[in-house]
């Protein structure tokens, strides 16, 4: 998996490259010229926001309130800046965020809620591409191409959000354990089962705290768009709210068919050209748009990596 995402990694950077020289630097320099250091700051906050919605969509993934508010935001902002970090790496950031609450909460409880906060954010993600269609089909040209291309992605996430919570309701998780006993590749189930027992115990019984996990989620990816519009007006694009929202939405749904891409890199890039083109605003517009969210990106990981090194001085502390 990691030489695939190397590859991949690669083939991305040249994608953007490519895209890049095609548009030409000019057009891309012109729009990030309007953009003033205390507006990058600005850009910079809304993600706060969408950070809180998103631990509070991981929160009520877990069965209990164990784990403080606080220290689940940290744990996530760490987490988040590990993926981008370690993109091709063999230590992920899903894996820092149960080890980070593991003072409150045990494996056995912070692991499940990981899987079903992976789950409900997904499926947040599809009901807010489906909120993007809806108004790209009630402002675009029927047949569009951007309508078109938004109708499939959302058919993609939706079965692969289907086959994703299926696996987990119907014991595919500990029938797969057994079968990896089988082959020699693990030598006890013990982990898979209880694994399996505690996602399907969740879905069956915390239908409230399921609602309240997607809920959160939901309004993330709507920050998302407020966020989009923000970036958009500091760049000098008048462009409507309901503008940002299609351009986020579509966005979000190429994020989340080239997740074996890095950071999504070149596909994204890609994606906000052809819209940006498509509605008017010009690829290097696209382009520009997409290196200010790699920027604000880039100042969320490094913050991201300082609560990590903070919150582990902590736990050795209290060790």
């Amino acid at each position: 998996m990691r030489a695939i995402k190397t590859v991949f990694l690669a083939l991305g950077a040249l994608l953007l490259a490519v895209l890049v020289y095609r548009v030409g630097t000019e057009p891309i320099l012109e729009t990030l010229r309007r953009l003033a250091w205390w507006q990058f700051a600005l850009v910079c906050l809304p993600y706060a926001a969408i950070m809180a919605a998103d631990t509070l969509g991981w929160r009520f993934a877990f069965a209990s309130d164990r784990a403080p508010f606080w220290r689940l935001f940290g744990a996530r902002m760490a987490g988040e800046a590990l993926n981008v970090v370690t993109a091709v790496g063999a230590v992920g950031g899903e894996a820092a965020k149960a080890w980070l609450v593991r003072r409150d909460v045990t494996y056995e409880e912070s692991v499940p809620s990981i899987v079903i906060a992976k789950t409900t954010i997904t499926m947040a993600q599809a009901v807010f591409l489906l909120a993007g269609l809806w108004l790209a089909w009630r402002t675009l040209p029927v047949g569009a191409e951007m309508l078109r291309a938004m109708m499939w992605l959302l058919v993609v996430e939706v079965v692969a959000v289907a086959g994703f919570a299926g696996v987990q309701v119907s014991g595919l998780v500990a029938r797969g354990g057994r079968l990896l006993k089988m082959f020699g590749v693990i030598g006890d189930t013990a982990y898979a089962e209880t694994l399996d027992r505690a996602l399907r115990d969740y879905y069956r019984t915390e239908w409230r705290r399921f609602g309240l996990s997607l809920g959160f989620h939901l309004v993330g990816w709507l920050l998302g768009a407020l966020d989009a519009f923000i970036i958009l007006w500091a760049l000098g694009l008048s462009v409507s709210l309901t503008t940002a929202t299609i351009i986020e939405a579509l966005g979000s749904g190429v994020r989340f068919a080239t997740f074996l891409v890095p950071a999504s890199l070149g596909p994204s890039e890609a994606a906000n050209a052809v819209a940006f083109a498509a509605l008017g605003l010009g690829a290097g517009a696209g382009l520009a748009f997409s290196f200010v969210r790699r920027a604000r990106q880039a100042v969320w990981v490094v913050l991201g990596l300082v609560v990590l090194a903070v919150m582990r001085w902590s736990a050795r502390r209290a060790a």
